[in-house]
């Protein structure tokens, strides 16, 4: 035990001082290192960097006027959808002001229309961080209203998330020195060392890119859902570029959270700059499903509410896979395969200031 003990003791002392030894190598090392090639800085701060080099300063902020309209009109969808699941008829389902107003057909449903909305707004609420009041006004009106707790919250919220987004983005311009930080309660600040064209970057950093695939509604034309004839589960909306209209159904069939993946390229039989993507598991699952249940109808491929492409839907999608082409330009693709990869933002971002900072003289303070 003893002999054991001395031979643990002696290799213990070994080892000590061989990394005493490796430590002493080591720190003779990096002082000749140091003095040949200069001790090496920690990395530079953005703001630091900006002042050095100049570069570009933008800042963007959440439009919280588009955020309450966009909680509206989340409202008014759910209301409609509550309302027909429940065979409750209702007339005259619009935003008037901060609040969803529906008014019930008979006076014998209002109850039932009351709990079925109050029940939802339980769901709602937990989704927008906040109450939603749902509220009998008489003469079987209903009125829906988002808090102001809610409405700040989801600002908050909108605001964290749109920070992340904005640094993916600019991570996958390879842009390595740029700094992102809230800026104020409604803000953000992207400083840009090096980038003396802001006004390009602004654009593509507060771009929504909400990606939607959605089927178009074939039941009247385009021309009579402009005369007023639109179906009341679809919209118009225009294609990108031609501006032409079509008319496509409200529901969102899948979007841009189910990608995994997106590039640019080329298409290989007509060499056009295309766009192509993957699906998440879930994502090549429905999608396989959509397309299986609507071989024959045209969907739409939506960018922020303008229609990039929108093909028929020939015969069951199920690899997960396709591509986006709509008369893209190759920096078209470029922009449109960046965005889809860092992912849309929950909300838009206006920009608010864009200019170039020019480089501080050197010894200047």
């Amino acid at each position: 035990m003893r002999r054991f003990m001395c031979l643990a003791s002696a290799c213990l002392m070994v080892a000590i001082f061989s990394t005493a030894a490796q430590a002493e190598s080591s720190s003779r090392w990096g002082w000749i290192r140091d003095r040949l090639f200069g001790r090496s800085a920690p990395a530079e701060e953005p703001a630091a960097a900006l002042e050095r080099l100049g570069g570009s300063r933008i800042v963007l902020a959440v439009d919280a006027d588009t955020l309450r309209k966009s909680m509206l009109a989340e409202l008014q969808d759910e209301t409609r959808r509550v309302l027909r699941e429940a065979h409750i008829g209702f007339i005259g389902l619009a935003i008037k002001g901060d609040a969803v107003e529906v008014r019930i057909r008979e006076g014998n449903d209002l109850q039932q229309a009351l709990a079925k909305l109050e029940e939802t707004s339980v769901q709602l609420s937990s989704a927008l961080g906040g109450t939603v009041e749902v509220r009998d006004a008489g003469d079987r009106l209903v009125r829906l209203t988002p808090t102001a707790p809610a409405v700040n919250e989801r600002l908050r919220a909108s605001l964290q998330k749109s920070i992340e987004i904005v640094q993916r983005r600019i991570k996958e311009l390879g842009i390595n020195t740029a700094g992102v930080r809230q800026d104020g309660p409604e803000r953000i600040l992207v400083l840009l060392p090096g980038v003396k064209d802001p006004a390009p970057l602004a654009r593509l950093l507060s771009s929504r890119a909400r990606l939607t695939f959605r089927l178009v509604d074939v039941s009247v034309s385009p021309q009579d859902a402009l005369n007023g004839r639109a179906p009341p589960d679809s919209e118009i909306v225009h294609a990108f570029k031609s501006k032409e209209p079509f008319l496509v159904n409200r529901r969102v069939l899948i979007g841009g959270d189910d990608l995994v993946d997106a590039a640019a390229g080329f298409d290989q039989r007509t060499n056009e700059p295309v766009v192509t993507f993957r699906f998440s598991d879930r994502g090549t699952r429905r999608f396989a499903m959509i397309t299986q249940e609507n071989v024959g109808r045209p969907f739409a491929i939506l960018l922020d509410d303008e229609v990039v492409s929108a093909p028929i839907i020939r015969e069951p999608i199920l690899g997960g896979s396709g591509q986006i082409s709509g008369s893209f330009t190759v920096e078209d693709a470029r922009n449109l395969a960046i965005l889809l990869q860092a992912g849309s933002l929950p909300v838009q971002l206006s920009i608010v200031e864009q200019h170039v900072v020019d480089a501080k003289p050197s010894g200047q303070k």
